[in-house]
């Protein structure tokens, strides 16, 4: 496809300007405050720890952990948290293919970058207020999931920006270190929030050097705090992208068109045109029946990711949440895995992303999921040790990161030139569109059996699901023409 003017405008440069890509790096750095510490080892394990149970079950259950009631009344909770996640994928799913449609071609994908992320900060700082009482629980789970929601939109332009800071033969290691950098951040992070709120040092009735008190007498103040503290670190970093990274220009082409007259590139919505729900939506079913007869490469792969992507969102989601409920993770231990969960996969995604620019991103998808798959069903035959559970846990870690990074510069490298930023807003609006699949599954999994171990069944059948669609799929260039 031969680039337009307004296609060439997002095109990258073919030298590689190193601050550009450090300041994008920096807003994944950051965003590991809401994904390492709010969805995946902090508040998600909060909001389903005991201090949310009726105070009548937690004392007759005594110290005994495994009592029958008080494990129903938790997997309850988890319930609750599954639920208010499976409405935040619908919400997603309903609305993303508008603003994915309206931030693409109008020149203000960095403004709606930094309204979302502001946005999820907004989320988080509000954490604060949910006290460790029963009477909360619905207002944390809301939080968690009106981030979540926020946090997605904010990716479509943050993902789509990949373009703008790298060049062909560079896409796999920029996407990589982007990854890599919040796994890094992830770990700076929670080691602060430790030491500074959460490790106890001995001490009986406080933790943390700056002696915050802790449990239902403290009010949980250490992890209220550390989420605080996570907002405003999310919020510094997310500054860097927002005033080193261009804005992309307005299509002048697109901003020409009459209000009746579709682009004859079917491109996203130009900033003269404000056209309603139905409209945004049949502008969408139009991209995807034109990209299943001229790019069905990037149709299947827009498939097999909006599964698959599901599948790891869930891990970070209820897998801290499996660690204390199932294998009995203190607070603090749940940091302590975090930190080496976030160093393993750091790791595997650096070195993925190596990889990914040598032998293909394909390749690394597919060996990573498999290795998803088995870590992912260790879990139901590893007992309740907490060994078990390091292991297991830390090798699914190590195959998360590569999946990602590599799903975000295979689509960059099969997408047509000029078109990135249509194709990463469907993107997020295909992963979206079954977000609420693994959390319904998850649910659904620990009501029947009671038991919060099984829901990680329905994580591994969205994985399966989603390795299985992957394999038909060609890294090819596609052309729309």
């Amino acid at each position: 496809m031969t680039a337009t003017p307004a296609a060439s405008a997002a095109a990258p440069s073919p030298v590689i300007d190193r601050r550009m890509v450090r300041a994008w790096a920096l807003w994944d750095w950051g965003s590991a405050a809401f994904n390492a510490v709010v969805t995946t080892f902090v508040f998600s394990t909060y909001l389903a720890s005991s201090l949310f149970v009726d105070p009548a079950i937690v004392a007759a259950a005594s110290d005994d952990t495994r009592n029958p009631v008080l494990l129903l009344a938790k997997a309850q909770n988890a319930t609750v948290i599954s639920a208010a996640l499976t409405v935040a994928g619908v919400l997603v799913a309903l609305f993303a293919p508008i603003l994915g449609q309206r931030s693409d071609g109008t020149g203000r994908r960095k403004l709606w970058l930094g309204i979302n992320s502001a946005l999820v900060v907004l989320a988080m700082a509000a954490m604060f207020f949910v006290a460790p009482a029963p009477g909360f629980l619905v207002l944390g789970a809301a939080l968690l999931a009106a981030g979540n929601v926020f946090f997605e939109f904010a990716s479509v332009n943050y993902n789509a920006m990949l373009v703008q800071v790298s060049t062909p033969a560079t896409v796999g290691r920029v996407s990589g270190f982007g990854w890599g950098m919040g796994y890094v951040g992830g770990i700076v992070l929670l080691i602060l929030l430790l030491v500074l709120f959460i490790q106890s040092f001995g001490s009986p009735t406080a933790n943390g050097l700056l002696n915050v008190p802790f449990g239902t007498d403290g009010a949980s103040l250490d992890v209220r705090f550390a989420i605080l503290l996570s907002a405003g670190w999310f919020a510094v970093f997310a500054i860097p992208v927002l005033r080193r990274v261009p804005e992309i220009a307005a299509s002048p082409a697109a901003q020409a068109l009459p209000r009746s007259q579709p682009s004859p590139q079917a491109q996203s919505f130009p900033r003269s045109q404000r056209q309603g729900v139905l409209a945004s939506y049949r502008r969408l079913f139009a991209t995807v029946r034109m990209l299943s007869k001229r790019s069905p490469q990037v149709l299947l792969f827009l498939l097999a990711s909006a599964v698959f992507r599901d599948g790891l969102a869930a891990i970070f989601t209820f897998g801290a949440i499996i660690a204390g409920q199932v294998f009995g993770f203190s607070s603090a231990e749940v940091i302590y895995f975090a930190v080496a969960a976030n160093v393993v996969a750091g790791l595997g995604t650096f070195v993925s992303g190596w990889l990914d620019d040598r032998i293909g991103a394909k390749a690394i998808i597919i060996g990573a999921l498999v290795g998803l798959v088995l870590a992912g069903s260790a879990v139901l035959f590893i007992g309740t040790a907490k060994s078990g559970f390091w292991i297991a846990g830390l090798t699914l870690c190590l195959f998360v990161g590569p999946v990602q990074s590599s799903s975000r510069s295979f689509l960059a490298r099969i997408t047509p030139p000029g078109r990135e930023g249509e194709i990463f807003g469907l993107y997020a609006t295909t992963g979206r569109a079954v977000s609420f699949l693994a959390p319904l599954l998850f649910g659904i999994a620990v009501a029947v059996t009671g038991d919060t171990r099984y829901g990680i069944v329905g994580i591994v059948i969205v994985l399966t699901a989603g390795l299985l669609l992957m394999l038909p799929v060609r890294a090819i260039q596609s052309r729309i023409d």
